[in-house]
């Protein structure tokens, strides 16, 4: 996901591939392969976008952007519940009947917290920032996604410091899960 740039425009573009994943995921028949196989997607982009936030975004907004504190705890609070929806949609079938309202959940938590970050957060991010720290921030979410883990684990703390500590071994783990069982492929 991403494609360069500095932060905001890094998250910006991940911001428009899960949207068309969404599209995707819509546009799908629920049966066969497809479906699970974009779910499967969206979970890993979705969490890999995440943590690289939790990492990186949210501690520069504290830092940098006067009453940073609640903005950085009100996007947590939006992670943590995609998280879960996340992880509840993770072990169903793509024909479940309650996959769907799953699916419109998520989707509908997504694009609230997009709209918010986008029309709120990243502004106020860019105003208080110079340019070497937006394309400093960049670089650093875009390696931490590299490393960040493929599946959502609501359970494990969302720390800056113990983000970086424990995301890339859960990474490692997720990928060889993914791996074996050709989950994103």
């Amino acid at each position: 996901m991403g494609d360069g740039g500095d932060v905001i425009e890094e998250l910006t573009a991940d911001h428009r591939e899960v949207d068309e994943l969404f599209d995707r995921i819509e546009a799908v028949p629920a049966q066969g392969p497809e479906r699970r196989r974009l779910l499967d997607q969206l979970t890993i982009e979705l969490v890999r976008h995440s943590v690289a936030e939790e990492q990186h975004l949210y501690p520069a907004v504290r830092e940098y952007v006067p009453g940073g504190d609640a903005l950085a705890d009100k996007e947590l609070a939006d992670h943590r519940r995609v998280e879960r929806l996340l992880k509840d949609l993770e072990g169903m079938d793509a024909d479940d009947p309650e996959l769907i309202h799953l699916f419109v959940k998520l989707r509908t938590e997504v694009r609230a917290h997009v709209r918010d970050e986008e029309g709120n957060l990243f502004i106020q991010l860019r105003a208080a920032c110079g340019p070497e720290v937006l394309d400093l921030l960049g670089q650093e979410v875009r390696t931490a996604k590299e490393t960040a883990p493929t599946r959502p684990h609501p359970s494990s703390p969302s720390s800056p410091l113990a983000s970086k500590i424990l995301s890339p071994g859960l990474g490692l783990v997720d990928r060889a899960r993914d791996f074996i069982t050709g989950r994103g492929e």
